[in-house]
């Protein structure tokens, strides 16, 4: 097939998959379940040799965003700004830190952390304003009955407008699964339900292991996987990296009871022109029995995988 070479940045495009343990749509062609699966056991070992540290075992190990949105309530435009980070501080933010709070953990055990303050969170979330805005944001306003919310910018871009903060908590997952912790909710102008930030202070939030994997030839079909999109028991939402012109996209997994290895599964084109661009790809499985406190590695680089909630 004639490729068209596009100045884009590329995504190296890997991956991998394991037969008859994919749910829903075909399996992977011949040849990419074998690679897949021998891949996928590297991956599991290599995990297991590299010792998960006791902070993965007794601390607190985020394996999913700090940053939560809510569930429902996005416009086109403030979608945008959720994920791009454009905030505006509609009102002060308190800068004292409340005593430490504690994360609970789904087996009923629980750690006391030090926590943030409301501004410090803030600061976390807020990654600058609109690159369509070049002046200074007006005072906040009134969400309009045409559901207008945050500071309308030239070019259609908007800012989300921080109207409060209280400290409550949210659920995330965890190396020792689903975890209740304590988390900043940000009222924003227009949204029914707020944006939370984890409020535990970042010297007592352990960083994801690191095991090294030898680099993988993956066959061309076999692709990665990039993050989780949604744990619901035993069915996983997740992205895969694909070309362009890739066709049937289909999960593969790896399963065993202490570790899942995913990646995905493409038809390659073989005829006509295109473009030499990645993107990333939803694809959902159930696995044989619910995740519970296994980590979720991708096949290609080994890294634990985690949920991306507002992409």
């Amino acid at each position: 097939m004639r490729r068209l070479l596009v100045l884009v940045p590329l995504l190296v495009l890997a991956g991998c998959a394991k037969p008859g343990s994919d749910a829903g749509g075909p399996g992977p062609a011949p040849g990419q379940g074998q690679s897949f699966s021998a891949r996928a056991q590297v991956v599991a070992d290599a995990w297991r040799a590299a010792g998960v540290g006791e902070a993965w075992r007794t601390g607190f190990v985020p394996l999913q965003e700090l940053t939560i949105p809510p569930d429902s309530g996005f416009t086109e435009e403030t979608k945008q700004a959720y994920q791009a980070g454009w905030y505006v501080a509609g009102t002060a933010l308190g800068k004292d830190k409340p005593a430490d709070g504690t994360v609970r953990f789904a087996d009923g055990t629980s750690l006391s952390a030090p926590l943030t303050s409301a501004d410090e969170a803030y600061r976390a979330i807020d990654q600058g304003d609109p690159p369509c805005s070049s002046t200074p944001p007006p005072p906040p306003p009134s969400a309009g009955p045409d559901g207008a919310v945050g500071h309308p910018a030239p070019g259609g871009c908007t800012a989300l407008t921080v109207t409060g903060a209280t400290l409550g908590t949210a659920t995330i997952r965890t190396s020792r699964g689903e975890a209740t912790v304590p988390a900043w909710q940000f009222t924003v102008a227009g949204l029914p339900k707020p944006v939370s930030r984890i409020a535990v202070a970042p010297s007592s939030v352990a960083a994801l292991p690191e095991p090294k994997v030898p680099p993988f030839a993956s066959p061309g079909e076999v692709v990665a996987a990039q993050d989780l999109s949604k744990v619901d028991g035993a069915t996983v939402t997740y992205r895969i990296v694909i070309g362009a012109c890739d066709k049937n996209p289909r999960p593969l997994v790896y399963e065993t009871d202490d570790v899942v290895v995913l990646g995905g599964a493409v038809d390659r084109s073989t005829a006509g022109v295109c473009i030499e661009l990645a993107k990333f790809e939803p694809v959902t499985t159930t696995l044989r029995k619910p995740l519970g406190t296994r980590v979720v590695l991708d096949v290609n680089s080994g890294r634990p995988l985690t949920i991306n909630a507002g992409q």
